[in-house]
């Protein structure tokens, strides 16, 4: 499982999947400046990262600010690309309207905005369908957006990217955790060799990782949708547990765990809505959730409360809503049973992930580029 390696061979091969052995691991981001026809903008330089998931799209637009970066806009939308992918392996028409109306939004959003670099990927959905590269084909035809589908390693990179900010010092390591639509990517970063890594290269710290071929639709599909009660959440649970079995065979993370040495840090719409329920927001506050800390007790009970819920008051939580109703529980079971394969007493909660990753990822590289740029044009002249 490779958590022997010494610190010169993780160096060498800093992330592999989980069980697995794999080439070394791409620390570049791929960087596209105004290669999609964005107009010239006159002011700060701005960046977008949009994310095409299993269940939802996502844009975020930035300006650099700092060590990090500034929200100028953004948007959201269910779309549930994956829906029913699980079973027929393929993107339905239905589901691809409903990603390329989405997408329209994103590219009108773009035109406008002068972004000056982007990166936009698509993750399982478009990986697993046997009609992905169709979608993405009809995509560029219909938005001229180019979709870049990006592998399972690279989808667990970023995730660290973008959640670096909420690591804290003092842990041997994180175990991190991003439960998808399709997919669900498990990273642990080892820092015991960390020296002062910060930011976004803490990817350097990627000791293992693996994606487990689950996520909050596809596990939600196979147990009955909507209709879960405990039984059926037990086997969700299990479900997963036995995908888990292959992690970590010789213990070397279950021991750090025992010692109280890791840091357990979340990310999706499960995670963001359980921070939700307990804050008691009537109204979703990213501010509020992004590094809410929730122990083990206070999960159990939110768990517990989700679980006497019927469907109709799972909608009618304002915390939870319409869109996440039949989903929720699912990514739940997801959780639960990451919390009992590596039981931590506490969860720190994400609302940050992939976009935010290829935020940091662009805007490092354009400070790299024209940093190199300024070193050249510095360079004295012999005669």
């Amino acid at each position: 499982m490779g958590y022997e390696r010494s610190a010169a061979q993780r160096a060498k091969q800093s992330a592999m999947p989980i069980g697995e052995h794999a080439g070394a691991a791409h620390t570049h981001s791929h960087t596209h400046a105004n290669t999609h026809g964005f107009p010239a903008f006159v002011g700060p330089r701005r960046y977008a990262a949009l994310d095409l998931g299993t269940n939802n799209c996502r844009l975020l637009i930035a300006e650099a600010r700092g060590q990090g970066f500034k929200v100028v806009d953004g948007f959201s939308r269910t779309v549930r690309l994956g829906e029913h992918l699980s079973g027929s392996g393929r993107l339905s028409n239905a589901a691809m309207d409903r990603a390329v109306d989405a997408l329209h939004v994103c590219a009108s959003k773009l035109a406008v905005s002068g972004v000056t670099s982007a990166r936009m990927i698509a993750t399982e959905a478009c990986r697993a369908a046997d009609n992905g590269q169709e979608f993405t084909h009809r995509v560029h035809e219909e938005t001229g957006l180019d979709l870049e589908v990006v592998d399972r390693e690279t989808e667990a990179r970023l995730a660290v990217a973008g959640c670096s900010p909420l690591i804290e010092e003092d842990p041997e390591g994180v175990l991190l955790f991003d439960i998808g639509g399709g997919s669900s990517e498990l990273v642990w970063l080892d820092l015991t060799s960390r020296y002062d890594l910060t930011g976004t290269a803490l990817v350097r710290c990627i000791r293992a990782w693996t994606s487990l071929p689950v996520g909050v639709v596809s596990l939600s599909e196979r147990h009955g949708k909507s209709q879960v009660d405990r039984d059926v959440f037990a086997l969700m649970v299990d479900d997963v547990l036995m995908q888990l079995e292959r992690v970590d065979r010789k213990g070397v993370l279950s021991e750090a765990v025992a010692r109280g040495a890791v840091q357990l840090l979340g990310t999706s719409g499960t995670v963001t809505t359980l921070a939700s329920m307990f804050l008691g927001l009537k109204k979703y506050d990213r501010r509020a959730v992004d590094g809410t800390w929730l122990d083990a007790r206070q999960i159990d009970d939110l768990l517990g409360e989700l679980l006497d819920m019927s469907h109709e008051q799972r909608v009618a939580n304002p915390a939870i809503g319409a869109d996440r109703a039949d989903l929720v529980l699912a990514g739940c079971a997801i959780l639960e049973a990451i919390r009992q394969r590596w039981p931590c007493e506490r969860l720190r909660v994400a609302d940050r992930g992939l976009r935010e990753g290829m935020l940091m990822e662009l805007i490092e590289s354009d400070r790299l580029a024209r940093s190199r740029r300024r070193s050249v044009n510095r360079r004295p002249i012999h005669a």
